[in-house]
């Protein structure tokens, strides 16, 4: 294998986990535009019959939604691994969300250990999910008693990180 396509191999797998990282931020700030920018226009979303099924737009939708009554999401990526085919790949990503919400003057956080396997192909020279199917391996709720209040932190573009990483408008 020639530098040049080890380079071009080395920057397509950089690109997909940058794509990952991006849509965790994207469930975390509730951001429509840059959960839809990881999907392809016709991406399926499969988070199995009990969460969602649909297009990846559809997910983002649905999730933007549903979960405007939550304080806050986590979402931490580990364990990427990609296998490239010409303009075709493979994942598997480790995730762990955290959902933090309040009722009643209770704390409540759930905790899903889950496996993002996803289909990815290039069009047009941009990479994008064509069908994920999320497996949730074990999740918990529980109830917490927090240290304090949050600082700073939104979930939406008022959060600090919008004026510090100017692309991500």
């Amino acid at each position: 294998m020639s530098d040049l396509v080890r380079l071009e191999k080395a920057a397509d797998r950089q690109e997909i986990t940058d794509l990952i990282y991006r849509y965790c931020r994207s469930m975390d700030r509730m951001d429509h535009e840059q959960g839809y920018a990881i999907w392809h226009e016709d991406g399926i979303a499969d988070y199995g019959p009990d969460v969602f099924q649909g297009t990846g737009h559809g997910f983002i939708d649905w999730v933007c939604e549903s979960h405007k009554h939550l304080d806050a999401h986590s979402h931490q990526v580990t364990n990427i691994v990609i296998e490239l085919d010409g303009d075709h790949a493979g994942s598997e990503a480790y995730c762990i969300a955290t959902l933090r919400s309040e009722r009643d003057g209770k704390h409540t956080q759930l905790m899903v250990w889950n496996r993002y396997i996803d289909q990815w192909s290039k069009r047009n020279g941009r990479w994008g999910i064509d069908k994920r199917v999320t497996v949730i391996d074990f999740d918990e709720v529980r109830e917490v008693t927090p240290i304090g209040q949050r600082t700073l932190g939104s979930r939406d573009h008022s959060d600090p990180s919008y004026a510090a990483i100017k692309g991500l408008r």
